[in-house]
């Protein structure tokens, strides 16, 4: 079965991406990488709090029932204690399917700090910052997070600023945003192409293109 990843792209989409790229370093010595993933970590510890959350809520509502009501509950206490990790199961599901809860749990601080983990462990196993002159760039999204990271390597960051980023950015979730992931990265990508090429980013005579061209895509 395809991955969440690979069913958002088609074949066509992932053509578009690849002439983009292509197009956009024929005109400068800079490489550009897209890279998506489904997430940057299970963030399994959100499943828990999520089921302690459940569970304790669970048992918290029985005991105050129990206490302040009239109500007779068919439970004894061996009940209570298997409702309640039913109660805790159930909340683990819901947040491992459910992505919202999944964000709510893992904490924004967290999120930012894994997908910064995952966008460093991707620029590396990509060979980004082999290039020649040290002009790559990786264009990173994180799907379940909703983060996009631009990492720039050297010899690129040092003639852009923050802002320029921002703006790739910015195409890239406007088109997440409008159901058209591929028309945000193909824009993002030609937004790159021109800014480097703004930026005395030239392509030399000698010049290769020393990574592919293709969209990298992972689970994780």
């Amino acid at each position: 079965m395809a991955s969440a990843v690979a069913r958002l792209f088609s074949k066509t989409d992932r053509d578009r991406i690849r002439s983009a790229v292509a197009e956009a370093e024929a005109r400068t010595s800079g490489e550009i990488v897209p890279y998506v993933v489904e997430q940057s970590d299970t963030y399994e510890y959100a499943e828990w709090r999520g089921g302690a959350l459940a569970g304790i809520l669970t048992a918290t509502t029985f005991a105050a029932l129990h206490e302040l009501t009239t109500l007779w509950l068919p439970l004894n206490f061996a009940g209570l204690i298997l409702v309640t990790i039913v109660a805790f199961v159930a909340g683990m599901l819901l947040v491992r399917f459910i992505p919202p809860l999944k964000r709510l749990l893992a904490g924004g601080s967290e999120m930012d700090h894994r997908v910064a983990q995952r966008a460093a462990e991707a620029f590396v196993a990509e060979e980004v910052f082999k290039t020649r002159e040290r002009t790559g760039i990786l264009l990173f999204i994180s799907l379940l997070e909703h983060r996009v990271l631009v990492v720039g390597d050297t010899g690129i960051n040092a003639k852009v600023v923050q802002q320029d980023w921002d703006e790739v950015v910015a195409t890239i979730v406007a088109g997440i945003k409008a159901g058209t992931p591929a028309d945000g990265i193909v824009d993002a990508i030609g937004i790159c192409g021109n800014l480097l090429q703004r930026q005395g980013v030239r392509r030399r005579v000698d010049d290769t293109d020393e990574l592919s061209d293709s969209l990298r895509m992972s689970d994780r």
